[in-house]
């Protein structure tokens, strides 16, 4: 890759999941079988339609999960997610267009 390569923006999907802190490891092992790779892991806190979340107690916390990758990864990671988690656990997904200088990284 020349430096101009480097220099042009290229097309990404954003995946973010937020949902219960209690999936993280589980959901860890899915995003790397499923082609991620590489993700990021924040503490989430808010309200929505299952309640107020503080995040003061681990069983009541919330995280927030970003990937960047291609289309085809974010496809089968939302479909994964929604078969395996929707029906049982607080978990939205959104899923942005981004745009990233370093695309070999994703």
């Amino acid at each position: 890759m020349n430096e101009m390569d480097e220099l042009k923006p290229h097309s990404r999907k954003l995946l973010t999941i937020v949902t219960e802190a209690a999936l993280e490891a589980s959901l860890c092992r899915d995003l790397e079988r499923l082609g991620a790779h590489g993700y990021t892991i924040t503490n989430a806190r808010g309200k929505g339609s299952r309640g107020k979340r503080e995040a003061g107690w681990d069983s009541d916390a919330n995280i927030r999960i970003d990937v960047v990758c291609d289309d085809a990864t974010a496809e089968r990671i939302s479909t994964e997610m929604r078969r395996r988690y929707y029906d049982n656990y607080a978990m939205i997904l959104l899923l942005s267009d981004v745009q990233v200088l370093r695309p070999e990284k994703f």
